[in-house]
């Protein structure tokens, strides 16, 4: 158990809700300095018709309303997968201080396997990352929801084959310093 179980638990039961709507199963939430949620969503882009309603920015905006201010200094960003650079950027945007992911996305994510736009020492603010929180968990939330909408089990799938749910570890030419850990701590 890590410290990080909690929060993660909470961001998966948020995933789990999406499905109902017809969105991939994502799930973040917004931690304030004392560790307090203060906003948490799923992915809602089928629901709202946004493209930019990923899990994490809508998170985001919501803990700024409840913030009163777009700058979400000493927060930490909980998320079921890794962030695309959409959501990576407005991260750093937020000026978020810590990210904690579950599963690495080899196909989209930026915090680790393709990019790392959060640690890019070219841009502005930087983000602590926490990695491989509840990986697998994580990823199989993922792997089941394309599996039912494609009338299959995505888990036997080879990688090449499984697309968007290839979700786990990272692969061959991403971020090495950034590695899965299972029960991450900080």
């Amino acid at each position: 158990m890590t410290i990080w179980d909690e929060a993660m638990d909470h961001a998966l039961a948020v995933a789990r809700q999406a499905p109902n709507h017809g969105d991939v199963p994502i799930g973040a939430l917004v931690l304030d300095p004392a560790r307090e949620i203060i906003a948490s969503a799923c992915n809602e882009r089928e629901l709202t018709g946004d493209p930019t309603a990923h899990a994490e920015v809508v998170a985001l905006r919501r803990a700024a309303q409840v913030m009163g201010q777009w700058r979400l200094e000493d927060c930490t960003l909980v998320v079921t997968l890794e962030p695309c650079a959409m959501c990576a950027g407005a991260s750093v945007l937020a000026r978020i201080d810590h990210l904690v992911f579950g599963a690495f996305d080899p196909k989209a994510g930026a915090v680790a396997s393709l990019f790392d736009v959060v640690r890019d020492p070219r841009l502005n603010h930087r983000l602590r990352v926490t990695s491989g929180v509840r990986a697998k968990e994580c990823g199989e939330v993922i792997r089941g929801f394309f599996g039912k909408i494609s009338g299959g089990d995505v888990s036997e799938w080879p990688m090449e084959l499984a697309s968007k749910a290839s979700v786990g570890q990272p692969t061959e030419g991403s971020n090495p310093s950034v590695t899965a850990v299972e029960g991450a701590k900080e």
